[in-house]
């Protein structure tokens, strides 16, 4: 059944209680459809998506592989009304300047956590391509601000406080995972723990591909005095592109990989992980923090 949000698709369901016996009700299920990503003309991937935002998870992806730098880069992004399923599939239009290796894409150079490449050679293979955001040195007295040791963006120390604030003004704005309860969330905050933009989908890293592909497409990035708040686990992957939009704090709701971790670690990143309540785990670059 059709439903007003594109990212929800109604039904019915038997709802069953012990001793009481089933009865039909009406539910709501997270929409998942698949969108093929097309760079002129030829398709370069193909992911399970919320619909919503598409351009935004266009974007981002390409962003984040590293095959697109500026806003100038992207001419544009439509449905591509040649495909057997033209809501299903965008073409994004590169300025003539802009070269693509195919070859590399199709290799989708990055690893995934179930790929088996050794993690060592998957973070050098991710520097090779965004350098560490540094180690921030220690402020000047008096002064709130940070420099990078790579010339990035100074960065605002984040009150500890402000960080417990985050999961709450999240949560606030997950509206498709109210009703469905099946949707991962991605939000960007500032300094002040005030939320830019936040984006939902079945998957986690679509749903960072999109705040990361918004950013993009306004022309905000980088994002070197923002937070990126995730409402599930931190994987590789997102640390990865968080890093490509110079992010230099990732806090999740739950655990972080191993990998994410040892990533986080060598890319000057602040990781928090299990950021419930008032209690958190900090597990690389505490400097940043304010207690």
């Amino acid at each position: 059944m059709k439903d007003k949000n594109p990212a929800v698709v109604r039904t019915n369901v038997l709802r069953c209680v012990v001793g009481v016996g089933p009865k039909r009700r009406a539910d709501a299920l997270a929409r998942e459809e698949p969108l093929e990503i097309r760079v002129r003309g030829r398709s370069i991937a193909v992911t399970m998506r919320t619909p919503g935002h598409d351009d935004e998870l266009a974007a981002g992806f390409l962003f984040t592989e590293g095959m697109i730098s500026r806003r100038q880069d992207v001419v544009g992004v439509g449905q591509c009304l040649e495909s057997d399923a033209p809501e299903n599939t965008l073409n994004v239009f590169l300025a003539p300047k802009v070269e693509v290796d195919f070859d590399r894409l199709t290799r989708h150079v990055f690893a995934s956590s179930s790929c088996g490449v050794c993690g060592k050679a998957s973070i050098e293979s991710v520097h090779q391509h965004f350098p560490p955001v540094g180690a921030p040195a220690s402020p000047p007295a008096g002064r709130g601000r940070q420099q990078f040791a790579d010339g990035d963006a100074g960065a605002p120390r984040i009150r500890a406080a402000i960080l417990a604030e985050l999961p709450a003004r999240m949560s606030s704005g997950q509206r498709a995972f109210a009703r469905t309860g099946g949707l991962h969330a991605a939000a960007i905050f500032d300094a002040g723990g005030r939320m830019m933009v936040l984006r939902e989908d079945v998957g986690r890293h679509n749903a960072v591909d999109k705040v990361i592909g918004h950013g993009f497409l306004k022309g905000k990035l980088p994002f070197t005095s923002h937070i990126l708040a995730v409402s599930g686990r931190a994987s590789f992957e997102i640390v990865q592109k968080a890093l490509a939009a110079r992010i230099p704090i990732i806090c999740a709701i739950s655990a972080p990989s191993s990998l994410a971790v040892e990533f986080a670690r060598e890319s000057g990143q602040t990781l928090v992980g299990f950021l419930r309540g008032r209690t958190m785990n900090i597990y690389s670059c505490p400097e940043r923090l304010a207690w």
